[in-house]
């Protein structure tokens, strides 16, 4: 059984489209990763996330060693187990939760003391307890522990908690390479910091590539910077890290955007957008996204998406869902946010076989035509 490698099939132009294959099954790239953050993508079962496409999901270190605790996972039989998923999984490190969700946080060079946003209970997450609560947990892909400063700061306070970063990632590798049987079927991911400086991005992807990863992401992207600001670092980020290993965008993100990652060489994505826009009304579409609380579906009898093949769109009317909306029912939650992963599956299936037939740019052209169109 082959415990992480990454083939590429074929490029067009920075695009690329392959598969990570991993002892719990292969993951198609271009990959979005449904953000199952508490052992569950909200409103969703296992079953029906797997039916929309997704060959991976994102797990949350930070929620689950707070509840229902890490140790409780193991004891339980692992993650995958517990929540009955048995394809690969990705944990993060907890790392940026500790810094947007903790409002009593100290950071030193050992780690990160705060407090629960929870209960107020007080914890501490290093480099090492990351990897061990990773490994409790029987993640498949473990990131490293890192730091994410905002954008706007000065620059010698980024360049400073990059470079904690670095050394954080080489204990992140020891940690993990110290698991043993965990670390003979999982792979570790290095995180690339540096927030928008190209200079800095350069430092920290020589320092990961220094140490060995089996893939690399890109951090400290989609904190508020906005997407022209991301682009011109995808200009040049992508290309500072391994061309034979999975890059991996963390946090992104609109269909928009995976699209312009994809034109910049990166492979994997994540986030909550899809299952919190279905749980707030927002349905995603190929003509652009919907607010499925407005008046004007109130009596439309068509689908969300006549090009769309998910369950929602084969059997309900704009009308049923907005109804559903305007009630409060949970089902309308459950609907578009079945609705929103299919597309998001589907949106990554189209451009995986764009790029396989050298037609990327005329997809990515046709995508903006249609998907701005309103």
């Amino acid at each position: 059984m082959t415990r992480f490698a990454f083939d590429i099939h074929a490029t067009d132009g920075k695009a690329r489209t392959g598969t990570i294959r991993m002892m719990r099954g292969d993951i198609r790239t271009p990959a979005f990763m449904p953000v199952g953050t508490a052992a569950t993508v909200k409103a969703m079962k296992v079953e029906d996330v797997r039916a929309a496409g997704a060959d991976i999901i994102l797990g949350n270190t930070y929620h689950l060693m707070l509840r229902p605790g890490a140790e409780r996972v193991a004891r339980l039989g692992g993650l995958h187990k517990f929540m009955g998923w048995d394809r690969p999984i990705l944990t993060d490190s907890g790392g940026y939760q500790v810094m947007s969700l903790s409002d009593l946080r100290k950071i030193t060079e050992e780690g990160v003391t705060f407090a629960s946003h929870l209960d107020g209970s007080r914890h501490m997450l290093s480099p090492e307890r990351s990897m061990e609560i990773q490994r409790l947990l029987g993640s498949d892909i473990v990131m490293c522990f890192d730091e994410c400063p905002r954008a706007d700061q000065p620059r010698d306070a980024i360049a400073k908690s990059m470079e904690m970063s670095m050394r954080w990632a080489k204990r992140s590798r020891d940690a993990f390479d110290s698991g043993k049987d965990h670390a003979a079927r999982s792979a570790l991911f290095g995180i690339q910091q540096g927030a928008l400086d190209e200079g800095l991005r350069k430092a920290s992807a020589d320092a990961l590539i220094d140490v060995g990863f089996d893939g690399y992401a890109i951090g400290g992207l989609a904190v508020g910077e906005g997407q022209e600001a991301m682009f011109a670092t995808l200009d040049f980020a992508p290309s500072q890290l391994p061309a034979d290993r999975p890059r991996y965008l963390m946090g992104v993100g609109k269909p928009d955007d995976l699209v312009g990652a994809v034109e910049r060489g990166v492979d994997m994505f994540d986030c909550v957008l899809p299952t919190r826009s279905g749980r707030n009304g927002q349905a995603f579409t190929w003509n652009g996204p919907l607010n499925m609380r407005n008046a004007r579906h109130a009596e439309d009898m068509g689908p969300l998406d006549e090009r769309c093949p998910c369950p929602t769109c084969q059997k309900y009317s704009r009308a049923y869902l907005n109804h559903l909306q305007k009630s409060g029912e949970m089902l309308g939650a459950m609907l578009l946010t079945e609705h929103n992963l299919w597309f998001y599956q589907e949106l990554m299936a189209g451009m995986r076989a764009a790029i396989a037939e050298g037609r990327f740019a005329a997809f990515a052209a046709d995508f903006r035509r249609d998907y701005f169109a309103r």
